[in-house]
């Protein structure tokens, strides 16, 4: 029935079944652990009228929740402890034990930087009593030697009236002005102030407690607790990861068991959901070990539904394909077995880049950038990296061709860092005297044969370069870009062959093809324009003239091929279904969009025929003013390549032999720092930037408009492995 060993084949889905599963409650749990190892079976939610609190095992994922809750609080108190969890049981009883610690440890800090405080605070106040009691002693003796034997009335009634109050505060250093102006205001100016840094840090204790010489007594205690906590942490960090694995899968199977309807009567789970064909063996046997190791006496029993439900879209990945799958599905999932663009995707999206950043010094250098992140793949893959370096690395290998395709191109044109080389040979061309590279190409001879491969390096610096250039990629991109908007037209051939649409073969890919091929683009003036005039010496072949009025009446001929029939025929299909003339499945049709059936009472349908004939005429005239406005828009290949290719060309000889030029060693090197910073910042960063949004868009709208619909979705199987994807 399934396949054992599919062939991964990307240009259709793979083949997917509605299947549904009998399970004995007993295996269950263990049933579906194996279908979460095997990662090939969605399920379907078969209680979603029930909220989460009204499921069966709403108990179990409460409890699964408060285990990872006290994972979470493991992790936070390791990341403060320093201890990184490597390669849990009691849970409860070593969050206890954590919370105990840290309580008696905040307690001890708090009551040895009371005590700290407190010796400080003596310490400095008895300075001050010291310096105080040694000014008043000088002050004394002086007096008395001045005044001895002479007395004041006025002296023992001023020491009588002086009244003093002593207080001594620890506060911040940096707000040490801000104390002194509330102390002046406060006292009136009354006050005698005295400070003195306190040079080790003090934390503010809360409580109050006695001086005496507990303190080393205290920061051997405290000392003692944090060892004991780097322990305790040090043993939970060691089993962290199994335990945060397995408190995730139980916590994920539950919810899964929770999508399940249960039948009290028979004991047993129903469930339903899609898996592809192949895989149909590998679920049997992973059901029957489930029954098999849970000592179940009844087997689960796995069966084909039929619906009429569209399956969803599942293509098997690797690493490498991966990434060009994400570049499409991001404009929209492939419908069920539509024709993938990925396949095609990987060649020509690359491509079209290169075309726009040919260059083989500057792709080089992304090859090289590129290799950094796929020989390293591995230790860069389970570390957490920004959200650019994130996204540059998940999509390393399409970067990879980009390079590969940009060194290719780059051989073509000739350009490295905008310099020609002679690598195929030498120029075919040879100057007349030593003024014609000045002059202009007109003092070239050709002395030998044709350069073979890509652009005359004699070409590049001549007067003639940028207007031989321009003639080339422009014509160059016209060919590119029709080419592929004719391969989008044929895939929506083989899309509708593969889904037995007949009236899309004949009344949309023919006169599309005639309509997108009829218009020869460098004879378009004359065919619309004048096609009656004589061309004179713009003929190119004879009988040109009878051949644009031919292709002229096709292109005009294929519009309303491709507007009228469709929809009266469509009508015709509907009234003779009715009829019972013709029992063709309402679903062999490829557009969605073109047959809207409304179920009565009665179960009849009804066909909207202004609604299929208006999407037909938009259907038609998006395609007549694409077929000129997606072949102007792939002009940006030119457009952006001379842009690369100039850029590249004023830092060269702008900043790298302007620098040069003035035979001093610190310019020089100021140069080669700018023209490096301008090439990596501009050239290699931006311009790949640019050139990569562009072949995004030539892709998306010019390329896939023609044939792909990707109204699909996406298979989502039960898997463990995308747990650690799905990180909180």
């Amino acid at each position: 029935m399934g396949r054992c060993c599919p062939t991964m084949d990307l240009l259709r889905s793979e083949q997917m079944q509605l299947a549904q599963l009998i399970i004995p409650i007993e295996s269950a749990h263990r049933t579906v652990s194996y279908l979460g190892d095997l990662g090939l079976f969605q399920f379907k939610d078969l209680n979603a009228e029930k909220s989460p609190f009204q499921r069966t095992y709403a108990s179990q994922i409460k409890r699964y929740g408060e285990m990872a809750r006290k994972l979470r609080f493991f992790k936070e108190q390791m990341v403060k402890a320093g201890f990184s969890p490597s390669t849990m049981f009691k849970l409860g009883e070593l969050e206890d034990e954590l919370l105990e610690m840290n309580a008696n440890s905040e307690k001890l800090q708090r009551a040895y930087s009371e005590l700290l405080e407190y010796k400080l605070v003596l310490q400095k106040a008895g300075e001050f009593f010291y310096s105080a009691q040694s000014n008043a002693a000088a002050q004394q003796r002086e007096y008395e030697a001045h005044h001895l034997g002479e007395g004041s009335i006025d002296s023992p009634l001023l020491m009588e009236q002086l009244s003093w109050d002593l207080s001594v505060v620890l506060f911040p250093r940096e707000k040490s002005m801000a104390f002194e102006r509330i102390l002046f205001r406060a006292t009136r100016g009354n006050v005698f102030l005295k400070q003195s840094v306190v040079e080790d840090p003090v934390i503010d204790p809360v409580s109050g407690a006695k001086v005496s010489g507990k303190l080393s007594e205290l920061q051997t205690t405290i000392d003692v607790g944090l060892l004991h906590r780097d322990n305790l942490l040090q043993t939970i960090s060691h089993q962290f990861e199994c335990w945060n694995l397995l408190v995730k899968k139980e916590k994920s199977i539950y919810h899964t068991l929770d999508m399940l309807s249960i039948d009290v009567t028979k004991k047993c789970l129903v469930a339903e959901g899609w898996c592809p064909v192949f895989a149909t063996n590998k679920i049997q046997d992973a059901m029957q070990q489930g029954t098999f190791d849970s000592n179940s006496q009844v087997g689960a029993i796995f069966q084909v539904l039929h619906t009429k439900e569209s399956p969803p879209t599942y293509f098997r990945r690797n690493k490498f394909t991966s990434s060009f799958q994400e570049i499409v599905d991001a404009y929209g999932v492939a419908k069920y077995q539509e024709a993938n663009p990925s396949v095609y995707t990987i060649v020509t999206f690359p491509f079209l880049f290169a075309v726009m950043f040919g260059d083989w010094g500057h792709g080089i250098c992304l090859f090289l950038a590129t290799l950094y992140f796929i020989f390293r793949e591995k230790k860069l893959s389970s570390q957490k990296l920004g959200d650019i370096m994130e996204m540059t690395f998940g999509g390393r290998y399409v970067i990879l061709m980009m390079s590969i395709f940009s060194i290719y191109t780059g051989l073509i044109y000739n350009e490295f860092f905008s310099v020609p080389f002679e690598l195929f040979g030498p120029s075919a061309y040879e100057c007349r005297d030593f003024s014609c590279r000045d002059a202009s190409t007109s003092g070239l001879v050709k002395v030998r044969a044709t350069y073979p491969f890509g652009v005359d390096p004699k070409w590049h610096g001549s007067r003639s370069e940028l207007p031989f250039l321009n003639s080339l990629k422009m014509k160059m991109s016209i060919l590119l870009g029709v080419s592929q908007m004719n391969l989008g037209i044929i895939l929506s051939y083989f899309n509708a062959k593969f889904f037995g649409n007949g009236l899309n073969i004949w009344y949309q890919f023919v006169p599309q093809m005639i309509f997108l091929n009829t218009d020869l683009y460098h004879v378009m003036i004359y065919m619309f324009l004048s096609p009656t005039d004589d061309l004179g010496e713009n003929q190119l072949f004879n009988g040109q003239k009878f051949l644009q009025i031919v292709l002229l009446l096709l292109a005009l001929v294929a519009v309303p091929w491709m507007l009228f029939p469709k929809p009266f025929l469509l009508k015709k299909q509907h009234q003779e279904r009715h009829r019972g003339q013709s029992y063709a499945l309402l679903e062999s049709t490829d557009d969605s969009f073109e047959l809207e059936s409304h179920h009565d009472s009665h179960g009849h349908e009804e066909f909207e025929f202004s609604e299929v004939f208006v999407h037909q005429l938009i259907h038609t005239i998006e395609f007549v003013l694409g077929a000129v406005s997606n072949t102007a828009s792939y002009l940006r290949l030119w457009a952006l390549s001379l842009a690369h290719s100039e850029l590249s060309s004023v830092f060269y000889e702008k900043v790298l032999l302007l620098a040069w030029g003035y035979n001093n060693i610190i310019i020089l090197i100021i140069g080669i720092i700018v023209f490096i910073f301008a090439t990596v910042g501009v050239l290699l960063v931006m311009e790949t930037l640019s050139a990569f949004l562009h072949a995004l868009r030539l892709h998306w709208v010019e390329f896939q408009n023609k044939f792909y619909e990707g109204d699909g979705y996406q298979f989502c199987p039960f898997a463990f492995a995308l747990l650690k994807q799905d990180e909180e």
